[in-house]
């Protein structure tokens, strides 16, 4: 295949992650007040920013403290988790004349079950399952993609997440999806649980978030696969999910992954099933794009790392380039060389490779399917 030379990279953070209060102090995105001037913050997710706010006229409610920041009628309550384990910052859009009372926000309102907070040992991992979610709902919105609360028959396609705690005696509680239902096993928060998993499966990483786009990557499936046009070129690239699932699954963990699974698969579980190809690609694509943005937010422009990276042309996806091809390429690009860059980072801390994977052509194909699935939900700048 042919090399192209190096493009500038052209993307525009869909999520920013680099945020300022108005005193001028770095700010991140978990902040709920200004460390240097103890001012309130809150996150915004339909502006994307983590904002400095101060209290309104009307009871409960604030309006930002630069008012260019979100325009001058904006006007928010604060989420009702602020002061739960949880710590959430998120704001709830406010008119003056609503009610001052306890309101969740945007990700807030998607959890239908939480663990028994009046355990003391539930509130650091619920707070960091917690921040991990937050995370994911941000990018989600930050991409245009469809978010809303899964109604209680399921009948809107809607999204939820159960976090539940295995009980003593009962069987684990297993992470999963069914039906826009994402369940996380609350042990997941606990590091050495976590890499003890990790170690058994043979996985390169295993993060909270991980877990939580690979699961929602089942749910964009029935969203945006399962009944659109662009099933049979699903089939074609990632196979017949029409597979028995179940014994797909059996067949897997009973062999495991097939020997040559790294030509066509990113990962040996992507392997198992399509569903499962589809979930594991559909994550990779938002680990890729979130680092991408917090690069790009922080002024690392991938197209200006001094770095010997593969660089991929157009000619990689075949005859049907499918959806914005040069956007696409461009921002593959821009990831070979920031991870090359990243890799050589966390040599030089003796940690193993930030990013331990070689995308093969085949998986490139996977990832702008995915690319294609998302790009017309994306607000494109102008």
């Amino acid at each position: 295949m042919a090399l192209s030379p190096p493009s500038a990279y052209p993307h525009h953070p869909s999520t920013a992650r680099a945020y300022r209060c108005v005193c001028g102090a770095q700010v991140f995105f978990r902040n709920n007040a200004c460390l240097q001037c103890g001012r309130a913050l809150g996150f915004d997710p339909w502006l994307g920013q983590v904002l400095a706010i101060e209290p309104a006229q009307t009871p409960g409610h604030w309006v930002p403290a630069d008012a260019s920041q979100a325009g001058p009628d904006r006007c928010y309550r604060r989420c009702a988790q602020l002061d739960s384990p949880a710590l959430c910052n998120w704001l709830v859009p406010a008119r003056p004349g609503d009610p001052d009372e306890p309101c969740s926000c945007a990700a807030c309102r998607l959890n239908r079950t939480i663990p028994d907070l009046g355990l003391s040992e539930n509130h650091v991992p619920w707070r960091q399952v917690e921040l991990a979610r937050r995370r994911l709902v941000s990018q989600l919105i930050g991409l245009g993609l469809p978010v809303e609360p899964r109604s209680p028959d399921g009948s809107n396609g809607g999204l939820a997440f159960d976090t539940l705690a295995t009980q003593p005696g009962q069987a684990p509680v297993v992470t999963g999806h069914a039906l826009g239902v994402v369940t996380l096993n609350l042990a997941e928060a606990d590091d050495a649980h976590r890499e003890r998993i990790r170690s058994e499966l043979r996985e390169p990483y295993r993060t909270l978030l991980g877990h939580y786009r690979h699961e929602v990557g089942h749910h964009y499936w029935d969203r945006l696969v399962r009944d659109d046009a662009c099933l049979g070129d699903f089939r074609a690239l990632f196979g017949d999910e029409r597979e028995d699932y179940g014994t797909a699954l059996d067949r897997h963990y009973r062999e495991g992954p097939a020997a040559d699974w790294r030509e066509r698969h990113i990962s040996g579980y992507a392997g198992a099933h399509p569903w499962e190809d589809w979930a594991e690609t559909w994550a990779h694509y938002l680990h890729m794009r979130d680092t991408l943005d917090t690069a790009v937010s922080f002024g690392l422009a991938p197209d200006q790392v001094d770095v010997d990276a593969r660089q991929y042309d157009q000619t990689v996806l075949q005859a049907d380039p499918q959806v914005d091809a040069e956007g696409f390429i461009a921002m593959l690009n821009g990831w070979t060389r920031l991870t090359g860059v990243l890799n050589e980072l966390s040599r030089s801390m003796g940690l193993p490779d930030f990013y331990p994977f070689v995308l093969s052509d085949t998986v490139v194909r996977k990832l702008h399917f995915v690319h294609g699935r998302v790009r017309p939900f994306e607000h494109l700048p102008g």
